[in-house]
C-alpha cells in the first residue's frame, strides 16, 4: 500500500502530460539518483527507500509513493513538496 497518494487533475493532451512527467522524472534522476522507466502510460520510479508510480489518465495524473522506514518520518514534508510540484507541472502548459 502506498504511503502517499496524490491525484492531480489536468487539461493537457496525452503527449504534453507525458512530456511533463518525463521532465519531472529527469529532474528526480539528477537530484535524487532515482531511476525511472515507462510501462505504457505508467512511469515507474525507484531508489533506495522510495518507489512508486505515476499513472497518466485522460484528465488526471495519479501518483503513488511507497516510503522505506527511514523516509516515513518525512512523509508529510515529502507529500507537500510533491503536491506543489505536481500542481506546477500539470496545471501550467495547457
Amino acid at each position: 500500500m502506498a504511503d502517499i497518494v496524490i491525484c492531480q487533475s489536468h487539461k493537457l493532451s496525452h503527449k504534453k502530460a507525458k512530456a511533463a512527467a518525463q521532465k519531472v522524472a529527469d529532474q528526480m534522476a539528477e537530484e535524487y539518483d532515482m531511476a525511472s522507466e515507462w510501462d505504457g502510460d505508467v512511469l515507474v520510479f525507484k531508489r533506495t527507500g522510495v518507489s512508486g508510480t505515476l499513472a497518466l489518465l485522460e484528465n488526471e495524473a495519479q501518483l503513488e509513493i511507497k516510503l522505506g522506514f527511514l523516509f516515513k518520518g518525512f512523509a508529510s514534508t515529502i507529500e507537500s513538496k510533491v503536491t506543489e510540484k505536481m500542481k506546477k507541472v500539470f496545471s501550467s502548459k495547457a
